[in-house]
């Protein structure tokens, strides 16, 4: 039987080269922080119980706190989300006619990952509860079956506009090149996946706004109407920038930093003919180009990365973007999950 308390984990992600093409079978580097994390505490218990986590609040400052919250977090804040991969998980199991019994539990989570800056912190949460929950009921899913089952938590049961990048990263850990070709998404389920050594890249800065900014799905909803609607500048701009992933895998294995750099760069500028660019992100990546280093979002927005191999530019990085509300770290990239 397993233990009567479970840890699942999971971190944030940086989205390298190929974002925002993991949503329309592109294809996209990335790799976790192991700086911010989510934990997620099964603890076994007479009835199932979901417990409020830290940015779930149950009383409010005034009704600003409580309408900035429910913007930034909607209704149900972390916990939906805790319910929606249980919910995922029972129905998985029950397809797979794999009872899991009458054990109960009750949860909690823990984040330090920094909300809304295109750090994946809400993919986060359900890959970490879905870890928890294979080790509570003891079943094992495959690792390339996971990412689906935790985006379909998401968009399925919440409604969240979202790609699989995000999960596949934070459930292989370490950098991941991922090929999201439709078909092998409709041949096999799921794309192929492949794990490369995190040792091989560059030294490198993420910074982030210490402020959250809007939702991945306000960013993205006009993109994919336009995509859906065939726009023949939106397709054939996600097809480059689902090329630099390819150019990206093959410079990190050749260790050529300069050409890294470029594509990281080149990503950003393609991005930004066929979306809009948030003032502050954009001020962001302007003040570290000054410099002469390389810059582009994470993610949805909020965060940048780009390859920076000096201590002391990185010095230089911070002085920069000082005045932003910014932090800049030298990211921690840890090697890819056994679980």
């Amino acid at each position: 039987m397993a233990d009567a308390t479970i840890h699942g984990h999971a971190y944030a992600r940086v989205g390298l080269l190929g974002n925002p093409s993991d949503g329309y079978f592109g294809r996209t580097l990335s790799f976790v922080l192991n700086d911010f994390s989510v934990q997620v505490i099964l603890e076994e218990s007479s009835s199932i119980r979901i417990e409020p986590g830290p940015r779930d609040f149950e009383s409010y400052e005034s009704v600003d706190h409580l309408a900035d919250s429910v913007r930034r977090l909607g209704y149900y804040g972390g916990t939906r989300l805790l319910m929606a991969t249980v919910k995922v998980f029972h129905d998985y199991c029950e397809i797979q006619d794999c009872a899991l019994g009458n054990r109960n539990f009750t949860a909690r989570y823990e984040s330090t990952i920094p909300r809304q800056v295109g750090l994946a912190g809400s993919s986060a949460i359900v890959t970490a509860t879905l870890r928890a929950l294979m080790k509570f009921y003891e079943v094992d899913i495959p690792k390339e079956i996971q990412p689906g089952l935790i985006l379909s938590a998401e968009v399925d049961e919440l409604g969240i506009a979202a790609g699989l990048q995000d999960r596949v990263a934070q459930v292989y850990e370490g950098l991941v090149y991922m090929d999201f070709s439709e078909h092998l998404i409709c041949s096999q389920g799921h794309g192929n996946y492949e794990p490369l050594d995190p040792a091989l890249l560059p030294g490198m800065y993420v910074a982030y706004h210490t402020r959250p900014t809007k939702d991945s799905g306000q960013i993205h909803g006009d993109l994919r109407a336009r995509w859906s609607d065939g726009d023949l500048t939106v397709t054939r701009t996600l097809e480059q920038i689902a090329a630099l992933a390819d150019e990206g895998r093959e410079a990190i294995q050749e260790g050529d930093h300069e050409r890294l750099s470029e594509l990281i760069d080149m990503n950003f500028n393609l991005r930004s003919d066929i979306m809009a660019i948030d003032d502050g992100d954009r001020a962001m990546i302007e003040a570290v180009r000054r410099l002469g280093v390389s810059a582009k979002l994470t993610g949805s927005g909020g965060a940048i990365v780009g390859v920076c191999n000096d201590d002391g530019k990185r010095a230089e990085i911070k002085g920069a973007l000082s005045g932003m509300s910014a932090r800049v770290l030298k990211p921690t990239i840890g090697q890819r999950s056994t679980e």
